[in-house]
């Protein structure tokens, strides 16, 4: 399978719901900013230098969501899993709105996702290059620029409970560069088995902090094509 296609304009985990232990960045030294800059033409107010830490220095208390509020389907689950993947790999069908954690041959854990809206639908294999509790999240440039929410900012939201790409993030690679793909938390609940995000994946906070902890740097990746459902 090809790797993940790259869209410039992505921008993760928005549909634009803005709403003591701190752990070191995993994976790559330096991160690099997808969402930092502006695009050539473009104007922008910003720093670098004013930029949040990457991680919130307090590791929050994540909310529980009843699970009343969730569709019993997209409620976290041991399942059957018939495909060919590997122990280990995390699976994302988006048509269906799951992520698959491959357990074993025959089994995997099954959680409910929210996915990208029409338009910003993607496929492809990758692997986990990164993760960061209560991860910052840099607004595009161009959002900054149209979008009243996003311009307080422009450099950089810390990372916390009011932050749109929650609790945990997971950062998606190819061949050791970030797609800008992410699979995430998210401060808005009933995304989830919707389509409704700018391309990244969004799970709820309590589950994707399940899957942090139980996956490391390198975990394949693989994003299932869309058929229009």
């Amino acid at each position: 399978m090809k790797g993940v296609s790259r869209r410039r304009f992505l921008f993760c985990s928005l549909a634009l719901g803005l709403g003591a232990r701190a752990a070191a960045a995993q994976g790559l030294p330096e991160e690099q900013d997808p969402f930092g800059g502006a695009l050539p033409g473009e104007e922008q107010s910003f720093d670098p230098a004013l930029l949040p830490p990457p991680e919130s220095p307090i590791d929050f208390p994540i909310e529980e969501i009843p699970p009343r509020r969730i569709k019993k389907r997209f409620r976290r689950q041991m399942v059957e899993f018939d495909g060919p993947e590997e122990p280990g790999t995390l699976v994302v069908d988006p048509d269906e709105r799951f992520l698959y954690h491959v357990l074993a041959y025959g089994s995997a854990v099954r959680y409910g996702v929210g996915v990208g809206r029409s338009g910003f639908e993607w496929a492809g294999a990758a692997q986990v290059g990164m993760k960061r509790r209560w991860p910052r999240w840099v607004p595009p440039a161009d959002m900054v620029a149209r979008d009243p929410r996003a311009r307080p900012w422009a450099n950089g939201q810390p990372g916390g409970p009011d932050n749109p790409l929650g609790a945990r993030a997971l950062y998606l690679y190819d061949n050791g560069e970030d797609t800008l793909y992410r699979i995430h938390g998210t401060n808005e609940p009933q995304s989830i088995g919707k389509a409704m995000s700018s391309g990244c994946i969004r799970m709820l906070n309590q589950d994707v902090a399940e899957l942090f902890d139980n996956v490391i740097v390198g975990t394949p990746v693989i994003v299932r094509p869309s058929q229009g459902g």
